[in-house]
């Protein structure tokens, strides 16, 4: 079986879809950031270095400093798939991250979407 290829791409090939689709609801490239930092435990400047290295997204998963145990209390649907019930880890991890991003897009407080 092979890998989706979503493993193999840059997480600074998909950076600037979070971030256009966060701008559109006048939500800002910071809490985007904000979001990253917080689920997978990499500082600001971590994250610029990812971004700037092309790193791919097993690659940014697997190396991730900190992945928040909070992240568990994710639950909902992204792309038709509860992201609860995703058994592949890296592939939950992504939609994590896709999740917490739709949550900012659709006006959800920090507070809320960061599980505080």
């Amino acid at each position: 079986m092979s890998k989706h290829r979503i493993y193999t791409t840059a997480v600074a090939d998909v950076y600037p879809h979070y971030v256009t689709k966060a701008e559109k609801k006048n939500r800002t490239n910071g809490e985007v950031d904000e979001i990253i930092c917080w689920l997978t435990g990499y500082s600001a400047d971590e994250l610029s270095g990812v971004l700037a290295d092309g790193t791919d997204f097993e690659t940014f998963f697997g190396k991730a400093p900190a992945m928040n145990p909070n992240r568990q209390l994710i639950t909902g649907v992204v792309c038709g798939v509860r992201v609860q019930d995703i058994e592949e880890p890296t592939m939950r991890e992504i939609r994590y991250l896709d999740k917490l991003i739709d949550e900012l897009a659709r006006g959800k407080t920090m507070e809320k979407i960061l599980r505080r």
